[in-house]
């Protein structure tokens, strides 16, 4: 790209209107201003706009910012732009330039990175204007298209508006599920084509803008992106190696090879006219700065979309997400094509904007999804971070929210997302009321780095080794996406998915599950199609990997695949061997929990913190004061009913003489179906063990409700509001002897 010298976006002709009848645009404010030719340029393109306290140049009092001529803008990395002089002779830059001139500086077998996950941050105002000037000048050609996520919607937006024979001639992406039309051109040997794990892909960026020769990583050893097993190479006309393997120190690396981006073309929310970029309304930050550092650094060209623009000097320079100084032109899109998310048009819970209330997802309907999404639930971690894959592992965020310990995990999505509720379809990306949103290569730093204790994700096909794929079957291209990055280095790994595919139906009946109708598909099968995970790689590691179904779970161990846990109901023969093409270990597979084939929560926050009852009861002998914790306790049966009284009495028949009692109530829940046996129990126990009982709870409406009760039955209603006002209640009853 030394030397280039392509027309400045901004560049249009001058002198076929009068300035005071040209449309203007409203997107700026106090003295700054559209130029003439740039207002007329947009006028076609956005015919309704209206520019609010700007001034219009006169015809003639503009040029480029070249030092050459207007036409020949040399921007060889520099922040240039296209300026206007002012009457008063001041020169702004003005960046904002119409989708065709945007394109117009885009060259037949330019490599082009293009921004998006699934719909979220995709630029489709710029796609729609690439695929218009091939398809009627059949300009530009032969391109290389990069891209992390896949940025489309398994039908017609997004990278499928590109799938054009002429238009492509390689493309490098992390996930190709999204855009079918282009997987269909590499998988038809019509372009060369690459699958990448998507981590390394928004890494790379960054070598590429360091002009470093590329990037390091474990990430892809044993799989197929390895040069042993293909190099991540989707079809026989794809003959570059992009990626190496390398030894350093008696330890195999893989090399991820940069290359020069000549275009960038991103996304975001709000540009001044200087092409500063903030991205307050995106759901996802993504890997917008590093591409367009590294396109400007490979004295390319970056384009950027945006919904809105400001005046100059008007955003505040900690919310500038993108540079003035790295962007070429802006491009204001038309609502239509800017969507937050190609399921909703914006959610201000999505961007941060606001919060909404978690406690109204519905439950999911018990069947062979609740289950393994339970099932998968007893494996999170209280107070780590967990990252939930697109598909069956989704169920689990679900259970988790019926279950209330989302509290108690952190989820995350691999785009940036920290905290909060990760969405799925075409939402998927996004997240309800996260904690932070990151840049995407910050969050693959932090995974491939371990920071993540547990992965859930699906699994299409796994095989005697514990290998699994994902990203290919047959004709299929789905691609790795994120998967190779986060299966191969999460501390603990569970993948999930029905047993057979294409058809099960299964019944729950009386806590036992019965299969109704098997399956087309095989999952469980002697070799897979493509290596996506490798099963021998995390047992060198020592990686935990189990395997959950709805009717049992197999575990990957040193020796191989074992058959651990059978779903009640479950005929080993019949219903698990006659459906696998291997024979796993057997050793003593135990059943699976009871609990999550009953059509009641489970209790998990229980099971999750480690608390029995006994552990949540404890006695001060000098005080005489006898503590019980039920916080976030459910009581839901009768025989949680039964399970607290028994603790208590026998704790009280053990210390042999009345106490003082001060129990904690926070974030308690009694179902009212088992409410008067509860009461009545708390009575019995009153009347026999306790000298004097108070309880406390930060909830005022909690308080009024133990009030209620307590009186009901006779009971003096001692209810705080902390813990200092119900121990200061006890200590004075324990000095003065009072039975209260």
């Amino acid at each position: 790209m030394a030397g280039d010298t392509r027309p400045c976006p901004g560049d249009v002709a001058a002198g076929d209107a009068s300035p005071d009848d040209m449309p203007v645009l409203n997107v700026c404010q106090g003295d700054h201003v559209i130029t003439p030719a740039t207002s007329r340029a947009l006028a076609g393109h956005y015919p309704h706009a209206e520019l609010h306290g700007a001034r219009r140049y006169p015809e003639g009092v503009f040029g480029c910012s070249s030092e050459a001529n207007r036409n020949a803008c040399s921007h060889l990395g520099s922040p240039s732009g296209c300026y206007a002089r002012n009457p008063e002779g001041r020169t702004m830059k003005d960046k904002l330039v119409t989708p065709a001139q945007a394109i117009a500086i885009i060259r037949s077998g330019d490599t082009v990175s293009v921004s998006g996950f699934v719909g979220i941050g995709t630029p489709d105002e710029l796609l729609i204007a690439l695929e218009q000037r091939f398809l009627e000048t059949h300009e530009p050609a032969q391109l290389s298209l990069v891209f992390a996520a896949a940025p489309g919607d398994s039908g017609d937006r997004g990278l499928n508006r590109l799938a054009h024979e002429g238009l492509v001639r390689r493309a490098i992406g992390g996930h190709w599920s999204l855009v079918p039309k282009l997987a269909q051109l590499a998988l038809d040997n019509k372009i060369e084509g690459y699958n990448l794990p998507l981590g390394c892909i928004t890494q790379l960026y960054r070598d590429i803008a360091g002009r470093r020769a590329g990037m390091l990583s474990r990430v892809g050893l044993r799989t197929f992106v390895d040069p042993r097993q293909g190099g991540g190479k989707i079809n026989s006309v794809t003959q570059e190696d992009l990626v190496a393997l390398i030894e350093i120190g008696g330890t195999e690396w893989l090399f991820y090879k940069a290359f020069p981006i000549n275009v960038a073309l991103i996304r975001g929310t709000t540009a001044d006219l200087a092409g500063n970029i903030t991205m307050e309304r995106e759901a996802l930050t993504l890997d917008t700065l590093p591409a367009a550092m590294a396109a400007k650094n490979s004295r390319g060209f970056v384009v950027a979309q945006v919904e809105r623009i400001a005046a100059e000097g008007s955003l505040d320079p900690r919310k500038v997400h993108i540079p003035g100084v790295l962007v070429d032109c802006v491009v204001l899109a038309r609502p239509e094509n800017h969507l937050q998310t190609y399921g909703t048009a914006h959610n201000a819970a999505f961007s941060g904007q606001l919060r909404v209330p978690l406690d109204r997802i519905a439950p999911l309907p018990l069947d062979e999804r609740k289950i393994i999404a339970r099932r998968s639930a007893l494996e999170l971690p209280p107070g780590g971070l967990v990252n939930l894959g697109i598909g069956m592992p989704e169920g689990v965020a679900s259970v988790a929210a019926e279950e209330k310990v989302l509290k108690y995990v952190t989820l995350t999505a691999e785009p940036g997302i920290i905290g909060g509720v990760p969405q799925s379809g075409l939402d998927f990306g996004a997240a309800l009321n996260p904690e932070a949103v990151i840049q995407q290569n910050q969050q693959f730093d932090f995974y491939d780095g371990g920071g993540l204790d547990l992965a859930c994700l699906g699994m299409a096909q796994a095989d005697v080794e514990g290998n699994v794929n994902v990203s290919r079957f047959g004709t299929r291209l789905a691609g790795a996406g994120g998967f190779i990055n986060i299966s191969q280095n999460a501390r603990k790994l569970v993948f999930s998915g029905t047993f057979t595919a294409g058809g099960l139906k299964i019944a729950v009946e009386n806590g036992s599950v019965r299969i109704l109708q098997e399956g087309r598909a095989k999952k469980f099968i002697r070799q897979v199609e493509q290596i996506t995970f490798s099963g021998s790689y995390a047992g060198e590691i020592g990686q935990p990997v189990f395997y959950v179904t709805e009717r049992c779970v197999l575990r990957r161990t040193e020796e191989g695949m074992e058959l651990s846990e059978v779903a009640p109901g479950i005929d080993i023969e019949r219903d698990i061997l006659a459906h696998m093409e291997f024979q796993p270990l057997i050793a003593d597979p135990k059943p699976m929990d009871a609990r999550i084939f009953r059509d009641q929560p489970m209790g998990l926050e229980q099971t999750l913190l480690g608390l029995s009852m006994a552990d949540r009861i404890s006695y001060d002998p000098e005080r005489n004061i006898l503590f019980g914790n039920l916080e976030g306790f459910n009581v839901r049966t009768t025989d949680d009913v039964e399970l607290v009284r028994r603790e208590f009495e026998s704790r009280c028949q053990a210390i042999g003489h009345k106490v003082h009692l001060i129990i904690n109530y926070d974030s308690f829940y009694l179902d009212p179906a088992v409410s008067e046996a509860y009461w009545s129990m708390v009575a019995y126990l009153q009347q026999r063990y306790y000298q004097t009982a108070s309880r406390y709870t930060t909830s005022a409406f909690m308080r009024l409700k133990l009030g209620e009760h307590l009186s009901d039955r006779a009971l003096a209603p001692h209810v705080f509001e902390t813990l200092d006002e119900a121990q200061a209640f006890a200590a004075e009853c324990s000095s003065t002897g009072s039975v209260r």
